[in-house]
């Protein structure tokens, strides 16, 4: 858990970032992913000398030589800052080495080229440093915390269209997915490897028994996920957020998903979790004809459903974030596809997401669709949820409400049985594959869910307008007898009471309409 005290060092080196010229949250990022990874080989190192020096035997494979000495984190820190940016910048110091790590060790280091050193100045290297150092990285859940708060930064900070998927609708549609250790997951739009680092949570926290044995957690390293990312700094950020949270050997491709060269997605995933980019059009020829086959469109969130289809394995499973458009919309694209999942498939869930559950960076209506792949249709009911609340505000700063729908929606969906019972005013219920098709494979909530009015009786305006006029005689009259009062020589104080008399009662009979 990230404490306050380890928020604010943090919130103070970012915004030296910032003020140092780096204003970018994803630059911002990905420096202090260099500095974690650097910290991370000296830790490695670290280790094989302690294993070497109890077995009394050379370390193997060592990472640094011993001239190299110099360019170990445990050394470098100690250094005044002008020193230790020099060893930073360099011919092959600090970040030349990192670079050259190469195939070595992890996933990130295969994505290294292109990495470029961006932090300004020795003082904003230091505070860094400095800051990195306080923290614990020896234990999984608070360097995997860390670097979660770092991220989080994208979504307060967020600019070129940057963003994360909120973690708790991560957590939910993991839950729902139920992953088990047999599971092949992928996410291939895979940015900062959000759902990949849930799943491997969920994993963690349900199969803690079974990954004590060798060879199951060799394959939970290196075969349970798989990932698709075509921009360099996104993978490089996505693949340190799966080390630091205890993955070492994901199957991370820097590819573009829906194009031809993606040739490490076909039929090989059980499971999919994603939430795809929305509102982007492609070249049409740029993309996999086999994509193209399943639905031919420009439109990105379309043909990621077409990518799905195409590479989970037949009784696969997937849950994807998409905009309300696809629920309903009209073109041929759009209705091929929903007929794709609904006729072919097993389309199971829809559950429609508030506006307001991506802000403050984007306003767009969404829903999560959980559909099978089966080649062979099944879709028999189809359960839609309307979720209006997510335990947090639904304006730009999303903060903290008691209001929150998804330990309902978890709670139903793992009890599906008995939603045959809801009635359509609910917030949730089953609508038959029929009743779907005749509404030409319409998937928008608000087709098919009823709503209850109140029946309210008002008065006839005659009747309102014979209490006005009767109220306004008796006034009349108070007032006439007021008059009256002041040509009959009352004094002052008597006319006082009997104008505030007056007063008393003509605010009551307004409180009576």
């Amino acid at each position: 858990m990230v404490t306050g005290e380890l928020k604010s060092k943090i919130d103070k080196v970012w915004n030296s970032f910032w003020t140092g010229g780096l204003s970018n949250p994803i630059t911002v990022i990905e420096q202090m992913t260099y500095l974690l990874f650097i910290k991370r080989l000296d830790e490695l190192q670290t280790q094989k000398e302690q294993k070497a020096a109890f077995l009394r035997k050379p370390v193997q494979d060592p990472i640094y030589s011993k001239e190299q000495k110099e360019l170990r984190w445990s050394y470098f820190k100690n250094n005044d800052p002008e020193v230790m940016y020099k060893l930073f910048t360099r011919e092959n110091g600090v970040f030349d080495f990192m670079k050259e790590m190469g195939e070595q060790g992890t996933a990130f280091t295969k994505f290294m080229k292109g990495a470029t050193f961006m932090i300004p100045t020795p003082r904003l290297l230091a505070q860094v440093v400095d800051m990195l150092s306080d923290i614990n990285m020896e234990d999984r859940d608070t360097k995997g915390d860390v670097y979660e708060y770092l991220l989080s930064k994208i979504a307060s900070a967020g600019q070129n269209g940057q963003f994360r998927t909120p973690r708790h609708v991560i957590k939910m549609m993991v839950e729902m997915i139920e992953p088990t250790l047999d599971d092949v997951i992928c996410d291939p739009s895979a940015g900062t490897c959000g759902f990949l680092v849930a799943a491997g949570e969920y994993l963690r926290e349900h199969y803690s028994n079974e990954l004590m044995k060798p060879e199951i957690q060799k394959d939970f390293q290196q075969k349970s996920f798989m990932g698709m990312e075509f921009d360099p700094t996104m993978i490089r950020i996505g693949s340190m957020n799966m080390i630091l949270h205890g993955v070492e050997n994901p199957r991370l491709t820097d590819v573009d998903s829906l194009s031809e060269a993606n040739t490490s997605f076909t039929e090989k995933a059980t499971v999919v979790l994603a939430n795809p980019p929305f509102k982007g059009s492609l070249d049409r020829e740029a993309v996999d004809s086999k994509i193209i086959n399943i639905v031919d469109s420009k439109k990105t969130e379309l043909l990621f459903l077409g990518l799905m289809l195409k590479g989970l394995k037949v009784g696969g499973r997937a849950a994807v974030i998409v905009p309300d458009g696809v629920l309903f919309g009209s073109s041929k694209a759009h209705l091929q596809i929903r007929k794709q999942l609904i006729d072919n498939h097993k389309l199971q869930a829809v559950v429609s997401m508030p506006s307001g559950v991506f802000k403050p960076y984007a306003g767009v209506s969404t829903a999560v669709l959980f559909f099978t792949k089966t080649n062979s249709g099944g879709t028999d009911h189809v359960w839609f949820y309307d979720m209006t609340a997510d335990g947090y505000s639904l304006d730009d700063k999303r903060n903290p409400v008691s209001e929150n729908d998804i330990p309902d929606i978890l709670k139903r969906w793992k009890d599906i049985k008995n939603e045959t019972k809801r009635e359509r005013t609910d917030k949730s219920f089953l609508v038959p594959v029929k009743e779907i098709r005749d509404n030409k494979y319409d998937l928008s909530i608000n087709r098919y869910k009823e709503v209850v009015y109140d029946e309210k009786e008002y008065q006839k305006p005659s009747e309102i307008i014979k209490q006005i006029e009767q109220i306004d005689a008796e006034r009349n009259t108070l007032l006439q007898e007021l008059k009256s009062l002041l040509k009959g020589g009352r004094s002052e104080e008597q006319l006082m009471v009997a104008a505030e008399a007056e007063a008393t009662y003509s605010l009551t009979k307004k409180g009576k309409r």
